[in-house]
C-alpha cells in the first residue's frame, strides 16, 4: 500500500529532508523502497517497481484460497498435508512440486481451526513482530468482551483472539459473538473466508482487497439489531504510534459513518494493547483513553510473561476509551478495586494520597518524590544535578545534551517544535 512520509534530520538543523519509505517494514533489508519527496522518478524505475511488485504477489488470491480450503477439508486425513517451508495447505496434485520440502501430515480439523498454531509466527521485530496472546490473556479478553455486552469484535492484528471467537462460535450454538480479522499476514486467507478475514496494513489503513474488502469491514461495523462493536488491536511494539493512531481514527470514522443517525461525538469502543511506556504517546492522540493495570502476556515471547517479578514482568497493558470501572480484573491474579480511583489495579499499585492516584505503571509499588512532585520507580533517586529522579548510577549529562534536531536544551527530539509531524 501507500508509503509513509518521513523526515531525515541533522543535529542543529531545523529543516530536514523528507522522504517516502515502506509503511510496514522498518528495515531496508526487508523492503528497499526509498524515494525523496522532491525526487523525479524515471519511467524505467517505475516500470521496474511494477515488475517487482508483480513478482512478489501471493501464489493464490483470497477467493482461490477459500476454494482450496473447501477441497482440502473434504480430503481424508491421510491426504491432508501442510508444507512448512511454503506455509501452505497442499492438495494431492501439488505434492510433487513440494517433494523436497518439510511438511506435516494428517492435518486434523482441530489444527485447521487453530491456524495460529499451525503457521510459524513471523517474529522479525522490524517487520511483523507476530507475538501471539497466551491462552490466559486470550480467554480473559474474550470473557471481558462478552461480559461488557459486545457481540462483534474487529480484531486488528489479533489472530489468536479471532481464532478463539471463531472456534467457540462453531462449537457452542448459544455463543453469539462474531469477529472480523484485519491482518497483514496473508497466510490467514487460507483458513478464513472474505467475511472473516481482510488483508490489511494497519500502518497506512490500506485494504489489499480494495473497495470490496473495505465494504466488508464497513458492513461488519454496522451495529445491526443492537449488536455492539468493539475494536481490539495488538500492533507491533516498534511501530510508529502516529501512523497507527491515524489508521485507527480512520477505522473509527468508518464506524461513525455506518449508523444512519450517526454516533454523534462518540468514539468506537476500543482496546489498544501496547507497552505502558507508550502511555503519553497514545494519550496525545486519544485523550479519552486510560491505561488498565492488566498484564497481557504472550506465548512466543521470552520476556512478556505474566507472574514474573520486578523488571521481568510483562510491560504490555490495555489502553481503552471505556469507563475504567467497567473493566473488571481477576482478583485471583492479584488485582483489586481502588474506590478512590474507581478502577481495578494490581496489588502492588498503592494509592498515593498526594497524587490522588494509583501511580505505579509496572506493578511495583512506586514512591512519591516531593521535589519532582510525582511518584517515581522504587529504584530511582532524586539527582540535584539533573534536577529529576533517575537511577542511582547514571552519568549527569542530561543538562549538557541538547535536542538532536535543533540542538537546543530543555526538550527531546520527539517534542521538538521544529519537527513537523507528518
Amino acid at each position: 500500500g501507500p508509503a509513509l512520509l518521513f523526515v531525515k534530520t541533522s543535529q542543529g538543523k531545523e529543516e530536514g529532508r523528507r522522504f517516502y519509505a515502506c509503511s510496514a517494514c522498518r528495515d531496508r533489508k526487508d523492503c528497499n523502497f526509498f524515494q525523496w519527496e522532491d525526487e523525479k522518478v524515471s519511467e524505467t524505475r517505475l516500470a521496474a517497481r511494477e515488475e517487482y511488485n508483480r513478482n512478489h504477489q501471493p501464489s493464490f488470491t483470497h477467493r482461490q484460497n477459500v476454494d482450496r480450503y473447501k477441497n482440502f477439508f473434504l480430503l481424508p486425513l491421510s491426504k491432508r498435508r501442510f508444507c512448512q517451508e511454503c506455509q501452505q495447505l497442499l492438495l494431492p496434485a501439488e505434492w510433487e512440486r513440494h517433494s523436497d520440502h518439510q511438511f506435516l501430515c494428517n492435518i486434523t480439523t482441530a489444527q485447521l481451526k487453530s491456524p495460529s498454531q499451525l503457521l510459524y509466527p513471523l517474529e522479525n521485530k522490524k517487520t511483523n513482530a507476530q507475538y501471539l496472546f497466551a491462552d490466559r490473556s486470550c480467554k480473559f479478553l474474550l470473557n471481558l468482551l462478552v461480559d461488557l455486552g459486545f457481540r462483534r469484535v474487529l480484531s486488528v492484528g489479533t489472530p489468536r483472539l479471532h481464532e478463539m471467537i471463531q472456534l467457540k462460535a462453531s462449537q457452542e450454538e448459544e455463543f453469539s459473538v462474531r469477529s472480523l480479522l484485519l491482518d497483514i499476514d496473508f497466510r490467514y486467507s487460507q483458513f478464513y473466508t472474505e467475511d472473516e478475514f481482510c488483508h490489511y496494513n494497519m500502518f497506512n489503513h490500506h485494504f489489499f482487497g480494495g473497495e470490496v474488502a473495505r465494504e466488508t469491514c464497513k458492513k461488519f461495523l454496522y451495529e445491526e439489531n443492537g449488536e455492539r462493536v468493539i475494536m481490539v488491536t495488538d500492533p507491533p511494539f516498534g511501530g510508529l504510534v502516529e501512523a497507527l493512531a491515524s489508521s485507527f481514527k480512520k477505522l473509527m470514522a468508518m464506524w461513525s459513518e455506518t449508523e444512519k443517525e450517526g454516533h454523534g461525538n462518540k468514539e468506537m469502543p476500543m482496546f489498544w494493547i501496547f507497552p505502558y511506556f507508550f502511555e503519553s504517546r497514545i494519550l496525545d492522540f486519544f485523550p479519552s483513553f486510560s491505561m488498565m493495570d492488566y498484564q497481557v502476556d504472550y506465548d512466543n515471547h521470552a520476556l512478556y510473561k505474566h507472574g514474573k517479578t520486578g523488571r521481568r514482568q510483562s510491560p504490555v497493558r490495555i489502553f481503552t476509551n471505556l469507563t475504567p470501572s467497567m473493566i473488571v480484573l481477576p482478583e485471583e491474579e492479584g488485582y483489586r478495586f481502588c474506590t478512590a480511583c474507581q478502577r481495578y489495579v494490581s496489588s502492588g499499585n498503592q494509592h498515593c494520597e498526594i497524587c490522588n492516584s494509583c501511580t505505579s505503571k509496572d506493578g511495583r509499588r512506586w514512591k512519591h518524590c516531593a521535589l519532582c512532585k510525582k511518584c517515581v520507580k522504587p529504584s530511582w533517586f532524586h539527582c540535584s544535578n539533573c534536577n529529576c529522579c533517575t537511577l542511582e548510577k547514571h552519568s549527569c549529562e542530561k543538562n549538557d545534551v541538547g535536542c538532536f534536531v535543533c540542538g537546543k536544551a530543555g526538550h527531546k527530539r520527539s517534542a521538538c517544535p521544529s519537527l513537523s509531524h507528518t
